[in-house]
């Protein structure tokens, strides 16, 4: 769920609250209502400390996880997973019933569950990755990377019935959701097209001039993965595992990686801040603000679907990434300038802004992973699918637990100062694609020259 609602229930003004009769606090005290330790006024850094043991455990955790998914069976470890996430958050929520008040308890627990969601999403790229090859991925993986923002706004709405009452269901019913969908992904998850006598997708299509290239050419421009990449060509063999070094040594992982680093950072400091932002700029009620915000989730289901069709066409990943991030500085510029000048005027700028930074990271974290972790030169090896996965956005959480961190620092000093920290970290991102941008260009220009040959011919 959205931050905002869960923050403002757990710290709020309690003086329009009738104090019940067995009551023991002042007449005058405005936090008698508050739960414990977040009643003080230390109350913002309490509630970040939560916040960010979870995202911390979680980027740290994601680049071990990948290496685990590569050499266990994806059902069981997404399925376990997906138990431990559930009990986790449900231990949160049960903190309100067993009246726990100390931080520790629920900074474990944020902990716990930043490990425990570490197995999620190297698993289930590298499951959708083995069923659909390069041609179309990137349309289908950004339709089906869709659920991640409709779990964001079902996560906000399912919360958010409870959050005024007995705000310990506002977790409780996500974790035994989370919970159930874990048994039914072990009984129902199939792995590998091969599984259910279906044909393997094509990973990637060999063009004409690499196809010309001397066998030696080959093999000099792939001998530093053929270290750490051991491929067995006896029938029913199974290839081993890549290594973490490995991985980063295929071609454009680190700039992606990166890249996603600043992206996720703009993306997660809109997902923790904006319903603040709102609240405060626009004073809204909490839960107003938090139901406006989910419609920059809607924008990024925009985003990462019209991302994935227009680099599916233009075969062009990082253009397509580097293309929406340079509109999305000059947006978030505007929104913050007059963005809040009508409620017609924000809705429209919340969703485009939401799909100009959340396309890119969308595309990365899916279509980006799959192509990189079954690059032709690993040679049909498609067991670097959840390391690669891994490394991308195990670098992409450290922006995501940096950015609401910086967001609590520079906010004091004003709502411009945070808007031109999120320019500047999109602009960086945008600039660690410009080789990779560079060479799609020129196998653009490649092409229309072999094109316009064929014609004259």
């Amino acid at each position: 769920m959205h931050p905002l609602p869960l923050q403002s229930r757990l710290h709020h003004n309690c003086s329009g609250i009738i104090q019940p009769t067995n009551n023991t606090h002042s007449i005058n005290d405005t936090t008698w209502c508050n739960w414990a330790p977040f009643d003080q006024s230390n109350y913002k850094e309490l509630l970040g400390a939560v916040d960010n043991a979870f995202l911390v455990a979680y980027a740290i955790g994601m680049f071990i996880s990948g290496i685990f998914g590569e050499r266990l069976p994806l059902r069981y470890y997404l399925s376990a997973g997906m138990l431990l996430s559930g009990l986790f958050t449900a231990l949160f929520g049960l903190g309100y019933f067993w009246n726990i008040h100390v931080l520790w308890y629920f900074v474990l627990v944020q902990i716990c569950n930043g490990l425990a969601q570490t197995t999620g999403w190297p698993s289930v790229v590298a499951c959708v990755g083995n069923w659909f090859g390069k041609g179309k991925r990137g349309l289908i993986m950004g339709i089906w990377n869709s659920h991640t923002s409709v779990g964001n706004i079902l996560g906000s709405l399912i919360a958010g019935i409870w959050v005024d009452e007995q705000w310990g269901l506002s977790f409780i019913v996500p974790g035994i959701i989370t919970a159930i969908m874990g048994l039914i992904t072990f009984f129902f998850l199939i792995e590998y097209p091969e599984d259910v006598d279906c044909t393997p997708p094509q990973h990637h299509v060999e063009s004409e001039d690499s196809q010309d290239l001397p066998e030696d050419s080959h093999s000099n421009r792939d001998s530093s993965l053929e270290s750490a990449v051991t491929y067995s060509k006896e029938p029913g063999a199974q290839p081993a595992a890549i290594s973490f070094f490995g991985a980063l040594r295929i071609p454009g992982v680190i700039e992606f990686s990166l890249c996603l680093l600043f992206a996720k950072l703009v993306s997660y400091t809109f997902l923790y801040w904006l319903p603040l932002y709102i609240f405060n700029v626009v004073h809204f009620t909490a839960k107003e603000a938090g139901d406006l915000s989910t419609l920059f989730d809607v924008g990024g289901i925009i985003g990462g679907i019209l991302a994935g069709l227009i680099s599916d066409y233009t075969n062009g990943r990082a253009t397509t990434c580097c293309v929406m991030l340079i509109l999305a500085a000059p947006m978030m510029f505007l929104y913050n300038s007059i963005g809040q000048r009508g409620i017609s005027i924000s809705i429209v700028m919340l969703i485009i802004s939401g799909a100009l930074v959340n396309g890119p990271y969308a595309l990365i974290t899916t279509a980006v992973s799959a192509d990189l972790g079954t690059h032709k030169s690993l040679k049909g090896n498609a067991k670097a699918l959840s390391t690669v996965t891994a490394i991308i956005d195990g670098t992409g959480s450290i922006g995501a637990a940096l950015g609401p961190l910086l967001a609590g620092l520079i906010s004091p000093t004003g709502w411009n100062n945070v808007f031109y920290m999120l320019i500047s970290a999109d602009i960086l991102a945008c600039l660690l694609l410009c080789r990779l941008v560079y060479k799609e260009v020129l196998a653009w220009k490649s092409s229309l020259h072999r094109d316009r040959g064929y014609r004259e011919i």
